[in-house]
């Protein structure tokens, strides 16, 4: 987390409706950052750089790049301030992206001060509530992304085993799902077992490097990619192409995982 600035900027949008938190910006030393009701950081951006992904666990999900490194079709449920769709829109220009966000305070304040990309052929946004939303779809997703927060906890709707089986539903053959929740919620083991159950044990966990975050990724159907030199050399690649620690990823898989000398077994 970024240090004080001399001259913090702050601004406070009020939301119009009661049961959605409001939205905070603050900025300090060229990071602008997005809260909900709360002092927690739930989005930043490097003013020079809004591509970067400024929070570990934003870079944690995007791991799921060891098993896809070319999606057509991301979903994303839960916009905050954009930092996995810029991060798409530079990285993969040729995936479509949809981002679904249940508040349109977010959405509003988002695309003012965040630099989105342009709305068009491969970004849009849905304003809707993503557990719905993703009920539409029929095998035709690669990735789904989760990251629901609501200032205070992880969003009680994202976590259910209907949810789970809706996403798996809706992604392709080798689809794969992606949540960001925290280790210390006292309800992380119960919705791991609801994933695992969903999606017939075919899960993983990612430590973010700070915070306590988690990304957890669950695949449709086993990843042919599980060896650990296999992955060691799929992440030397792609920290190449994309700028993130890859080989940082693979290390914290085999010490959060099961596996064998040789493989992650999954």
């Amino acid at each position: 987390m970024a240090g004080k600035a001399q001259h913090p900027f702050r601004r406070r949008v009020r939301n119009s409706q009661d049961a959605l938190p409001d939205v905070d910006i603050s900025e300090s030393d060229n990071i602008r950052s997005l809260h909900l009701g709360s002092a927690t950081i739930q989005s930043s951006m490097d003013l020079d750089d809004p591509a970067d992904l400024v929070l570990t666990y934003t870079r944690a999900m995007m791991a799921f790049l060891l098993w896809n490194d070319d999606p057509r079709h991301i979903v994303q449920i839960g916009l905050g301030g954009g930092s996995l769709a810029r991060f798409i829109d530079e990285y993969l220009p040729d995936a479509i992206s949809v981002a679904v966000e249940i508040n349109p305070q977010v959405v509003a304040v988002a695309r003012v001060f965040f630099q989105l990309p342009p709305e068009g052929d491969f970004f849009e946004i849905v304003e809707a509530d993503g557990a719905d939303y993703i009920k539409m779809f029929r095998e035709s997703t690669d990735v789904i992304m989760v990251d629901g927060f609501d200032g205070q906890q992880i969003v009680a709707d994202l976590t259910t085993e209907e949810f789970f089986e809706d996403c798996k539903r809706a992604l392709t053959a080798n689809g794969i799902f992606v949540t960001n929740w925290w280790s210390g919620d006292k309800r992380y083991q119960s919705f791991l077992e609801r994933l695992l159950a969903a999606f017939g044990g075919c899960v993983i966990e990612l430590p973010a490097a700070t915070h306590g975050n988690m990304a957890v990724m669950a695949f449709k159907q086993p990843p042919s990619l599980t060896g650990w030199d296999a992955l060691a050399k799929k992440a030397d690649e792609l920290e190449g192409r994309f700028g993130l620690e890859f080989g940082e990823f693979v290390k914290r898989l085999k010490e959060a995982n099961l596996h064998s000398n040789n493989r992650l077994l999954i």
